[in-house]
């Protein structure tokens, strides 16, 4: 455990020396890897679909703020979806306008969330989301989450739909209106996702700011356990046919990547807990004090031999 504790240190002294060039290099991955994937699942306008184009998109993203890449992220998706047909653009265009107002009306600070949610679906490790925006953020990251579970779905379901609506006649606006959008609503998995991590969220986040030892500890099983409850009771009164193992491992991964974050963000050595009573005119104050944990990083001795002396002495002697 030690170990992990110097390691620790050493990662935050690292990234705080050298903070003003990991932000935009993070930047850059974030949004080439944000481009990449967009390309990788609807890539229907070959002229985006070039790793020359993604590319400077991903440098300028780098020198812009955080929000930049939401934006063009945004029009990437638009501009294949338009590849595919008028309908499909119009509909994902009124989709991503109605999820910025509600983005930038709640949480506009909270764009790594709205980029990672759907990344962390393409990963594997969905369920982990919720559990750390309630560890790190408040209950109105659900916003910003449940806007990514939208994205992610969206995305999904127009690649699944394409070779459909490629085949609809072009007069036939009307139809494929309907078609998509009675598709994208009857989505009961997207709707119990974005109810179950907005519990999750609530939940993880009310539990630590108890106080009580282990808080945060409680908080992430507690989210893990309320987040496979409701899938599970989801999933049997909407009939969706989950993969009850896939849900179970996820949130397994999810529990461990929390503590992960657990370790860098909020970690109190509770054998040195005090409880402190004292007062003024008006009130008592009960303070219960909880240490953290730290520890030095192992600092490096260089010991230095005067050679200059010792030539003097070896040419004395030799005098002799």
């Amino acid at each position: 455990m030690t170990t992990l504790f110097v390691a620790k240190q050493y990662i935050k002294s690292f990234i705080s020396k050298y903070e003003v060039y990991l932000k935009p290099l993070f930047k850059l991955v974030l949004a080439l890897t944000t481009l990449m994937v967009i390309n990788g699942k609807i890539g229907y306008m070959h002229r985006l679909d070039n790793i020359s184009i993604v590319l400077i998109l991903a440098l300028m993203c780098s020198f812009m703020p955080m929000n930049f890449i939401i934006f063009v992220a945004a029009a990437f998706v638009v501009m294949h979806m338009y590849a595919l047909s008028l309908e499909c653009a119009a509909i994902t265009l009124i989709l991503f306008l109605v999820l910025f107002l509600l983005y930038f009306r709640f949480s506009p600070r909270d764009t790594i969330v709205v980029l990672l949610t759907p990344l962390s679906f393409m990963i594997g490790i969905p369920y982990a989301v919720p559990i750390i925006m309630g560890l790190l953020g408040t209950p109105v990251c659900a916003v910003s989450v449940g806007c990514g579970v939208i994205v992610m779905y969206m995305i999904n379901y127009i690649a699944e739909i394409a070779p459909t609506v490629s085949g609809m006649e072009a007069e036939d606006m009307a139809a494929k209106f309907r078609f998509i959008i009675d598709g994208f609503m009857d989505g009961k998995e997207m709707f119990l996702l974005i109810a179950a991590f907005a519990v999750t969220i609530i939940v993880v986040y009310l539990v630590r700011r108890l106080s009580i030892d282990y808080a945060w500890t409680i908080a992430i099983i507690a989210g893990a356990l309320v987040d496979v409850m409701i899938l599970l009771v989801g999933d049997l009164m909407l009939d969706m046919n989950a993969s009850i193992v896939g849900i179970i491992v996820g949130t397994v991964f999810a529990v461990a990547l929390a503590k992960l974050v657990e370790l860098f963000a909020f970690h109190l050595d509770y054998s040195r807990t005090e409880k402190v009573q004292f007062e003024d005119d008006e009130y008592y104050y009960y303070v219960k004090a909880v240490p953290k944990i730290t520890v030095a990083a192992p600092s490096r001795t260089v010991k230095r031999i005067n050679t200059s002396r010792r030539k003097a002495s070896g040419s004395g002697q030799s005098h002799r």
